[in-house]
This record gives structure tokens, sequence and C-alpha cells, in this order.
């Protein structure tokens, strides 16, 4: 089924099997909701303690938000210099490989040391934990473009910016909203981790209340609903990439139309 019905309903079964399983489970091996509450017990909780829920999860939306539209903006900038130039990709390269690999948790007290206790410090952890896929895709979709086509540009006067403008950024579109569908998810994870660390409200402080006075269910509800924010920013991004990069998925549905 190539229509939008046949297209949700595959993932839609999936997402459903898992929920009816995970309720047939716990209620069949009686499973404290202390440990494991159910889903519908999740459920209960979210709409129950909505109140309590959604001002928290409104203010990891906005700081996930936030540090997510500045890691689009470096992450786009140092792609597009890196794509351009190789020199300098070979020289920053390996310092950011190396900070990738610092675990991020371990750069929160410092940040909680810089600029205390609350937004900021989830806002910057978000930026540095999504940034880096962004960088390098977009470096990667720039730099494949054909040295024969470069070569073609330049000797009707094209200029390297020319080039990056008219040829490298469009050619990088699907690289960069693939880094997207990605960035959005580990900008969640970030503001989610320093909020656990360093701060006062948030799905991550809320969540870590709730599991010392061991209201599980309401941590399963919190879950709940920032996987639902994760999924609804993950298809706004496929969205969009559908809108400006539609040329590449019908190419690649006209090839795949031809062959059968």
């Amino acid at each position: 089924m190539n229509g939008r019905p046949g297209q949700w309903l595959g993932p839609g079964l999936t997402v459903l099997m898992f929920v009816v399983l995970w309720e047939v489970l716990c209620r069949a091996l009686k499973v404290p909701s202390f440990i494991l509450p159910t889903p519908s017990e999740s459920v209960t909780a979210l709409f129950s303690q909505w109140n309590t829920i959604w001002p928290n999860a409104y203010h990891t939306l906005l700081t996930t938000c936030a540090g997510f539209a500045i890691s689009v903006v470096f992450g786009l900038t140092l792609g597009m210099l890196f794509g351009v130039s190789d020199s300098v990709y070979r020289c920053v390269n390996p310092l950011l490989i190396a900070f990738n690999s610092i675990p991020k948790v371990a750069i929160v007290p410092v940040l909680v040391l810089w600029f205390g206790i609350g937004t900021v410090p989830a806002i910057l952890t978000a930026f540095l934990l999504s940034f880096f896929p962004i960088v390098v895709n977009v470096a990667a979709g720039i730099a494949t473009t054909e040295p024969e086509l470069v070569d073609v540009l330049r000797s009707i006067g094209a200029t390297r910016f020319d080039i990056l403008i008219k040829v490298g950024l469009p050619r990088s579109l699907p690289y960069f909203f693939a880094s997207l569908k990605v960035a959005i998810t580990l900008a969640f994870v970030g503001a989610i981790m320093s909020e656990t660390v360093a701060s006062n409200e948030g799905v991550g402080y809320l969540m870590l209340a709730a599991s010392s006075s061991f209201q599980i269910p309401l941590v399963f509800a919190s879950l709940l609903l920032v996987a639902v924010l994760g999924v609804a920013m993950y298809a706004l991004a496929a969205l969009v990439e559908q809108r400006c990069t539609g040329w590449a998925s019908r190419m690649g549905t006209g090839a795949h139309s031809t062959i059968t």
C-alpha cells in the first residue's frame, strides 16, 4: 500500500501489539505497579495528574526546542564549512570526535558550575548532544558533490560560494533532514538528562521526584508523554523533509517503479 493509511497501518499495529503484550504480561505475572505499571495504569496516571505533568513537559519541550534550534544553526554552519574546506575538516574533525565521545552527563555538573541550576544547562546539554549528527551529515552531503560538476561550474565562472549555495546545499538537504530526525530525539535525551541532575522543573525533575516517592505510574506517564512529543517532533521533521526534498523521494520511487 502506497497511500497514507497504508503507511501508518504497520507502525500503528506494531505499537498496539507492543502495548497489549505489555499489559497482558504485567497482569499475567502480577507485576507490582511500583516495579512496572501496566500501560492502562500509566495512562490513568497521565490523565489524573495532567496538571502536574503538562507544565513540566511543556518546560522540557521548550528547553529541547531551544537546544535543538541552536544545534541546527551551529551544525549547519560548521557542516558547510567542513564540506567546503577539506583542510578545515581534517584539522577540526579529531577535536569534534573527541568531544562527542565525552559522556554529556559528565559535562552537566560543569555547566551547573558555570550557569547555575535551571534552564540554561538543560538547553546547552540538548545542544551538545544533538549538533554533532547535523555537522557530520551536512559536511558529507556537500562533500559528495561530483568533481566533474564542480569543474563545469567553475569553467563558466561560478565562485566557490555560488557552487555551495546553488549546488552543495541543495544536494545536502536529504542528509540534513535525516540528521534532524536523529538530532531532535537526542535533544530530548539531553534536556531530560540535565533536568534529572540540575533542575527544579521539567520532566526529568518530575521523574526523579516521583521515583523517590515510588510513584512509578507517574514516572511512566511522564515517559509516555515525552515519547509522544518525540514522535510528534520526528513526524514534523519528516513532513518538512518531504516538502523540501520531495524531488529525492520521487526519484527513488520512480526508479523503483521502473524496475518492478
